[in-house]
């Protein structure tokens, strides 16, 4: 199925659209008795031992919409979940609708986060990163925490990772474009065309010229050390 190739997913695909897995949880979230901490963590188990794309899916959908019943203990099955989902699909939803308002409500784990931006997954490492998206993205947040993050990722070849941190700088730029700009000006001869290109949509047409063309001259130098070395 064309959703299982562009996922690269070894799961099973049931070919249900989005917007009816999301009329299903609405359904549950509406229908009575009302979902207790409990049974949603049993419901989300259940889903998600089952190999099937859209079952597990539904498992995330229904965490964001009772996401007020986690508490921080419940941060062992979060982690489980983004170490199993091995697809974008799962880990930012995760990360960004569900582990980042936890992590506001309970700012103890920034702890695990802390952890996470230095592991060896790097669907883990990239939920680190986006999980600090929410606040961010309202002109609030923790960019140094974040910038700390970004900065030893700076480098990595891997796609996922360098997309995220353009995304956040991207979204963070919407409010505070200042804080991007000085954060990423320095750094933009390590930084990858995916992570600058993202960063400088929402700047002023200054900050943007400054920045890409600070990126065209560390990829000079970088060209030309690679060609001095051969």
């Amino acid at each position: 199925m064309a959703e299982k190739a562009y996922l690269k997913s070894d799961l099973s695909f049931l070919g249900v659209p989005l917007p009816a897995m999301r009329q299903l949880v609405n359904t549950i979230r509406r229908r009575p008795p009302a979902l207790d901490r409990d049974a949603l963590l049993q419901l989300v188990r259940t889903l998600w031992s089952r190999s099937v794309f859209e079952l597990r899916m539904v498992a995330v959908l229904t965490l964001e919409a009772f996401g007020p019943l986690l508490r921080p203990a419940d941060i062992r099955l979060l982690e489980r979940l983004i170490r199993e989902s091995k697809t974008w699909a799962f880990v930012d939803e995760l990360a960004i609708a569900i582990i980042g308002p936890l992590v506001e409500r309970a700012p103890a784990l920034l702890a695990v986060l802390d952890r996470w931006s230095a592991d060896t997954d790097f669907w883990v490492r990239r939920c680190a990163l986006l999980a600090l998206l929410p606040p961010l993205r309202r002109g609030a947040g923790d960019f140094e925490r974040f910038g700390r993050y970004a900065d030893r990722m700076l480098g990595e070849r891997e796609f996922f990772i360098r997309k995220a941190i353009g995304w956040v700088l991207r979204e963070t730029g919407k409010k505070q474009p200042e804080i991007v700009y000085a954060w990423l000006l320095p750094r933009c001869g390590r930084a990858s065309g995916v992570t600058v290109r993202e960063a400088v949509k929402y700047l002023s047409p200054q900050q943007r010229s400054a920045l890409l063309s600070a990126y065209a001259a560390g990829a000079h130098l970088r060209r030309a050390s690679a060609h001095a070395l051969r």
